[in-house]
């Protein structure tokens, strides 16, 4: 039976709106800045950016936790309404510079800043030069100094020597600092609201990197007892122990290739330590 032209026509909206339905949907964009509050569609985790380089932007919640998603059509909604989120177009001049934490370099041309009384301490050596690869622009700007303790299990004793108030604060970075551990109990022997404990949950900030800075997907499992756990990581990567760590920081380009609970962790303590 031959169609009627008003039935060809139906036909033909049929598979115009099958097209129209196949189309990428189109968000509006709005260009990210510090302090715009949105939320992650898919997390549904609420906060106010706080910084962004060309893989994600950070957001940080009214608890304060850190949290970091990639540039996604239509990822985010703001008031309500889905959007996408993009970075500014370039604006920096010929003297600035974003540093490895995601911030714009301060301008430096008068001076560096004298040394706060305020202190961030951290477990040994490759936590403090972590630090500094990563946030060391922004710790110069604030005037905190990062030291390595060499070791936490006097941590209290310690507090005390250093005589902590409120114009002399005091941030202390824990490895491994989950319920049940060492570290918790050793967390737990501080008590002065000039102080702020925290950590990460790795058990080595090694174990903070992003393996994929060296090309692995993931980090091999070490189990308790073997060597120690820097030590029994090289082994299984089949790579000296000397001289993997400075490739392994070096690697570092940014705050995105470590893991979020470090970056969080550290950035709690510069917060509460640049307020004295």
């Amino acid at each position: 039976m031959p169609h009627s032209t008003a039935d060809m026509q139906y036909q033909r909206d049929i598979l115009d709106e099958f097209a129209e339905s196949r189309k990428p949907r189109q968000y509006p964009t709005i260009e990210v800045a510090n302090g715009l509050v949105v939320e992650d569609r898919s997390s549904g985790f609420v906060g106010d950016v706080v910084r962004w380089n060309h893989e994600a932007v950070t957001l940080r919640d009214r608890k304060q936790h850190l949290r970091h998603f990639t540039w996604k059509p239509g990822g985010f909604l703001f008031e309500g309404e889905p959007v996408t989120l993009v970075r500014p177009a370039q604006r920096a001049t010929a003297t600035q510079r974003v540093t490895a934490s995601g911030s714009v370099a301060a301008d430096r041309s008068a001076g560096a800043r004298v040394a706060r009384a305020s202190r961030i301490w951290v477990e040994g050596k490759h936590d403090a030069e972590l630090l500094e690869h990563v946030w060391g622009d922004d710790l110069c700007e604030l005037g905190v100094v990062v030291e390595p303790l060499h070791g936490a299990d006097d941590l209290a004793a310690a507090v005390l020597g250093f005589q902590p108030s409120a114009e002399r604060r005091l941030g202390v970075l824990l490895d491994h600092l989950v319920p049940g551990s060492k570290e918790s109990r050793i967390a737990a022997t501080v008590d002065h609201p000039a102080v702020l404990v925290t950590g990460h949950p790795f058990v080595d900030v090694w174990a903070g990197i992003r393996p994929k800075v060296v090309g692995l997907d993931a980090w091999p499992e070490i189990a308790k007892g073997e060597l120690s756990w820097k030590e029994a990581l090289c082994d299984r990567l089949g790579v000296p122990f000397e001289g993997f760590w400075p490739k392994l920081r070096n690697g570092v380009r940014t705050y995105a290739d470590l893991e979020p609970e470090l970056v969080g962790a550290v950035e709690r303590l510069i917060d509460f330590v640049a307020v004295g």
